[in-house]
Formats: C-alpha cells, sequence, structure tokens
C-alpha cells in the first residue's frame, strides 16, 4: 500500500524524492506529497491525484533542500484530498510525519488533543502522530519521539522530519510494514520498499519491529523505542536497478511475465542435484530429524500465493504423504488453529511483509510450531521471523498482479516436496532423480509457451467485451482456474469466477450461455475423460470454451472453440505452465480495456 521515501545528503532532495516515490507507484496509492527543509524552513507540497499532479504542483510552486520525505498514499481513514495527502504536520508547522499503517487509537488520541487545545486539518489518523510530537517536544528530540509513540496502538512505519532538529530524519517502526535505510556514501535513503532504493544503492539495513533509526550527516544510528542500542549489519540486495525497469515494455507486467523463465531457472539455481536425486536448501534450517517429526501441514497465505499454496497441497501430499491444510491467512490468525510442535506451518508471500500472513506466522510460533518461509525478499520481517526460509529469487516484482511470485513459489513448495519425501521415504531416490529432471527443464518448456503470446492477443480481441467468465479446473488445476479468474479480475475489472469442473453442476451451470466464455483447463492427466464430460456439458449450454491443453491432444481440437496447446511435462508442473497463457489472456484484455494494467484500481501490492 502507501510508500514513503526520504533523503539526506549533498543533492537537491525533490528530484529524488520524486524519482524514488515513481518506484514505488506498483503499491498503490490516491495521492502524493512531499516536504522539505531548506535554511531551517519546512515547506510541504500535497496533491490528490498522481505523482504527475505532484510534479505540476511543484513546478509552479517549487522547493528545494538537501533534506526531505515524500509519500504515496492509498486511503484508510478519510477520502483522497489534497488536505488528507501526506506529509501531516502540527499545529505550529514546525515538523512533519509520512506514515504507513493504522493507528488503532487515533480517534481517542485526537479527542485528548483537541481537548489540549490542538487544531486538526485532516481525517487521517497519521495526524494525531504530528499532533502528539508536538505535545512532547523537548530538547532531547528522540526522546519526545519515544515518548510519543508508546502512545500508539496498532502497526506503522513513520518517517519524521522537524525543523528543530534540521540535519536530521528519524524513522521508526512497529508492526508490518516495512522501511529499508539505503546507504550511499554521505547520502541517505529511507524507503518503504527495495525498488525504490536501486537506482541509488545496493547496500541497505533492515528496520525491525520496536525500532528507530537517526539518520543525520554522521550517519546511521538504530535503538529500541524503549532505549537499547542496536547494531545492526549491512546487507547486499542482489536485485540491479535495470530489474526494476520496464525494459522496453509497455508494461511492468508483460516484462514480469516474460521474465518467468528465468526467474525459475534463478529459483532452482544450485538447489538440485539431478545425479543423486538430492534438493540443497540450506537456508530451510530445518534438520532432518526436526522434519521427520513433522505429522502435518499448514499453509497460510494470501490472494495469489493462496492459490500457490492449493497447488503445494497437491504436491506435498504426493510426494511426501503428509497430510496438508491450506488456510487463507486473514481467517487464520482471527479463529482458534490447533497446531503445535508436529505441524509445520509454511508461510507464503511474495514480499515478506503481508501484515495477515505475518500475523499467522506469531499466532504458529505462540503455538510452539516451527514456521517455514516461501518469500521473494531477503530480510523481509517473515523471512526474518520464521525458523526456515526458501527464497524464491524472482527478482523486483513491480506490476500489483502477482505473476513470477507465483510460479516460483510453486517450484519452491515442489522443491520442499521432494525434500520432505526423501527425509521420509517416500520417494526414492531413483524417483527424485526423475522430479527433479522434470523441474531442471522447466524453465524452456515456460520459453515455449511463451510463444502462445500472439494467440492470447487473438484470444483478446474476440472475447474483452464479455463481462463474465467461468474458469474451470481439476486437481491440481483447480487453483489455476482460481488464479485465473483473479488475474482477469483484478487487471481487466470483469468479473470471473473459477471452480473445480466436478461442481459445474451444483450451480454455475445455470449461468453459461452464449455470453459467457468458459476457459477450461483441459491436459491429458487422470482427470482428462472427467474434465471431456464438463466440456460436453458447457458445449450443450452454447457455452463458448477456451481450452488449455497438453501438446498433441488431437481429440479436443474437436469439441472446443479455441485451444492453446501447453508442452508435455509431468502432472505435477502442469500448474506452471498452464499459468502463461492465463496471465497473457488476461494482460491483454486490460490493454484492450484501457485498464490500468500495472496499479489495478483500488489494489495496492
Amino acid at each position: 500500500m502507501c510508500g514513503i521515501v526520504s533523503y539526506i545528503g549533498k543533492q537537491d532532495a525533490v528530484p529524488l524524492l520524486i524519482d524514488c516515490l515513481k518506484r514505488l507507484e506498483y503499491r498503490g496509492y490516491d495521492s502524493a506529497g512531499i516536504g522539505v527543509m531548506h535554511n531551517g524552513s519546512l515547506e510541504v507540497r500535497r496533491s490528490v491525484g498522481k505523482i504527475a499532479d505532484l510534479e505540476h504542483l511543484l513546478r509552479r510552486q517549487p522547493l528545494q533542500g538537501h533534506i526531505g520525505i515524500a509519500h504515496t498514499r492509498w486511503a484508510t481513514h478519510g477520502k483522497p484530498s489534497d488536505g488528507n495527502a501526506h506529509p501531516h504536520s502540527d499545529c505550529s508547522g514546525s515538523l512533519v510525519v509520512v506514515h504507513n499503517g493504522i493507528i488503532e487509537n487515533y480517534l481517542s488520541l485526537k479527542s485528548g488533543l483537541q481537548a489540549a487545545g490542538h487544531r486538526f486539518r485532516s481525517e487521517t489518523d497519521t495526524e494525531v502522530v504530528a499532533h502528539l510530537l508536538e505535545e512532547y517536544w523537548e530538547e532531547d528530540w528522540e526522546t519526545a519521539v519515544c515518548r510519543a509513540l508508546s502512545r500508539l496502538k496498532g502497526a506503522y512505519a513513520l518517517s519524521i522530519m522537524t525543523r528543530w532538529v534540521p540535519d536530521t530524519l528519524i524513522a521508526a517502526r512497529n508492526g508490518g510494514p516495512p522501511l529499508i535505510i539505503g546507504l550511499a556514501g554521505d547520502e541517505l535513503f529511507l524507503a518503504s520498499d527495495i525498488p525504490a532504493l536501486l537506482k541509488h544503492t545496493r547496500d541497505v539495513l533492515i528496520l525491525e519491529d520496536g525500532e528507530m533509526a537517526v539518520l543525520s550527516p554522521e550517519g546511521v544510528r538504530i535503538r529500541t523505542l524503549d532505549g537499547r542500542p542496536v547494531q545492526r549489519q549491512s546487507i547486499q540486495v542482489e536485485w540491479d536497478a535495470e530489474a526494476a525497469e520496464k525494459g522496453g515494455y509497455p508494461h511492468f507486467m508483460l516484462k514480469e511475465i516474460y521474465e518467468q523463465p528465468r526467474a525459475i531457472a534463478d529459483t532452482l539455481r544450485g538447489r538440485i542435484d539431478i545425479d543423486t536425486g538430492t534438493v540443497l536448501l540450506p537456508e530451510l534450517r530445518l534438520t532432518p530429524e526436526e522434519l521427520r517429526c513433522i505429522e502435518r501441514i499448514a499453509i497460510v497465505a494470501c490472494g495469489t500465493s493462496w492459490h500457490a499454496g492449493l497447488v503445494g497441497e497437491h504436491l506435498l501430499e504426493t510426494l511426501s504423504r503428509l497430510p496438508v491444510e491450506v488456510e487463507i491467512s486473514s481467517e487464520f490468525r482471527y479463529r482458534q488453529p490447533l497446531l503445535g510442535e508436529t505441524t509445520l506451518v509454511v508461510v507464503i508471500s511474495q514480499s515478506g511483509e503481508t501484515a495477515d500472513t505475518l500475523g499467522a506466522l506469531k499466532e504458529a510460533h505462540g503455538q510452539g510450531s516451527p514456521v517455514l518461509a516461501i518469500c521473494n525478499v531477503v530480510g523481509s520481517s517473515i523471512a526474518r521471523e520464521a525458523d526456515g526460509v526458501i527464497y524464491t529469487r524472482a527478482g523486483p516484482e513491480i506490476g500489483v498482479a502477482s505473476t513470477k511470485a507465483f510460479t516460483t513459489q510453486i517450484v519452491a513448495l515442489y522443491l520442499l516436496a521432494v525434500h520432505l519425501g526423501r527425509i521420509r521415504g517416500t520417494i526414492s531416490a531413483q524417483q527424485a532423480v526423475v522430479l527433479l529432471k522434470d523441474l531442471s527443464e522447466l524453465p524452456p518448456h515456460v520459453e515455449d509457451v511463451l510463444t502462445r503470446d500472439a494467440q492470447m492477443k487473438e484470444w483478446a480481441q474476440q472475447f474483452y467485451r464479455y463481462t463474465n467468465f467461468l474458469y474451470l479446473g481439476r486437481g491440481i488445476n483447480y487453483p489455476l482456474a482460481l488464479e485465473g479468474a483473479l488475474k482477469l479480475k483484478e487487471i481487466s475489472y470483469i468479473h470471473a469466477e473459477g471452480y473445480p469442473a466436478g461442481e459445474m453442476k451444483h450451480g454455475p451451470i445455470a449461468l453459461i450461455d452464449q455470453q459467457m466464455p468458459v476457459v477450461v483447463l483441459a491436459p491429458q492427466d487422470r482427470w482428462y475423460e472427467k474434465i471431456l464430460g464438463n466440456i460436453e456439458e458447457v458445449r450443450a449450454r452454447d457455452g463458448t470454451v477456451i481450452a488449455l491443453a497438453s501438446a498433441g491432444d488431437e481429440e479436443i481440437a474437436t469439441k472446443v472453440e479455441h485451444v492453446c496447446y501447453l508442452s508435455r511435462t509431468s502432472e505435477l508442473l502442469v500448474p506452471v505452465l498452464s499459468a502463461i497463457p492465463l496471465q497473457l489472456l488476461a494482460y491483454h484484455i486490460a490493454v484492450l480495456r484501457d485498464c490500468d494494467v500495472d496499479q489495478p484500481r483500488n489494489l495496492a501490492k
């Protein structure tokens, strides 16, 4: 959601901050603002709309200075407006603050501050922080910040600047929203996500929960909010700046679809020994002895990561023979799940900062369960707090609609399933050799499927005016029906539903007519004859069928109007190949409908 960037150095802060904000546009936002310090004077510019609107304002009312903070806001408290945009100030205009997260007790705090004479100008929870800071101001600015923050309840990430201490930025974090400090020689950056920093540095410090960082010309000093000093080594981000650019593609989403062969290859690199049938996962940090004690697995995730988890359920149960349950994070953390030391909880998150998934992780730890994270961002909150981690190595995913994160998550789950199968003795070394050989051949198969792009574009021309779609799949391909429908919904705003094909007769069949295209995942696997029966049911009701099928399947071409052939691979890996045309179809339909593909309305990453 919201984006934070800050800068302190010798350059003009304004163009640097605007550039960094643009690299966070994928997070979703409805307004933007910037605050800059110059010669002891603090000035702010804010605008509803896109960053381009803020730039237009800055051309009319320019700012300059060598220290500043900026923000893109995704509305929670208060509608999108100039007045609700960040940064927010105190009564005297002596300090400004930008904020990600939610202050849960802001109403009671606001009431008390108003009684003390503070005048509020916005509807946001964030403005409470600025007035609290003013209320607690004393000569020691850091102590004042800590006193004010001790009053807050909720999850927050903050960047604070004041003319009282004109050469210093303070950052603080409590709860989910991330903050990353970029070290670039005598310049310091702060951002809520790594892509904002890549053009300037790959040397970063990750601020952890309950910590505050003081950024000044002397460098960075980290302490806990209760005053204990923290020593932390910086880490090097492996992504390069070019990875976060479009590279000639019209949209980040299309670029990231085409990056999937490389992303999958990176996920596999150094992790498989085909000769011995061994999976090498040094960051797993769970010993074979610990894994042999596992009696059950719970996979917890949100959105597209949840769909990957549903594929993982099939992989893990097939290869490790452990019972697996897949849970939605936002539901899991608010009920009373039955866990314990023999339940392995696998949490999946592209960013490693998904608040509900992080909450589920903490719930699992509270009940004594070991936790394994599958995520993409090194040093993220979930990666740090889990007992072990499998990094997907997909590189930065800028488009809000997840693509390469999804397919690399499935690959990571496949690796885990083979690893557990070997440890538990449910698959032999010879079987593992075959499984890993199939996996090693996946990147060229994905490259082959990408050659169907022109076909997907042609289909999009035929179907982009339709207002409803149905997606059907069976077994391990049912999650792909869910994922295909989600992709279409989130970027084209077309209503779409994914269903297990066997459930079609229990309701969805009533919807099928000539105006209802039906996308069917129909590889030649153990469910093939059943799925053909479902196709006949659709055709009998004049539905138009779009099928994804196995290469060489001549029979299906006689039964459907449109067929896309996928390279033949292991039944367990078909979901990865199926994902590609579904992503491309949604992308091209969204483009034809003139939708904002990388930043869909109402969504944030």
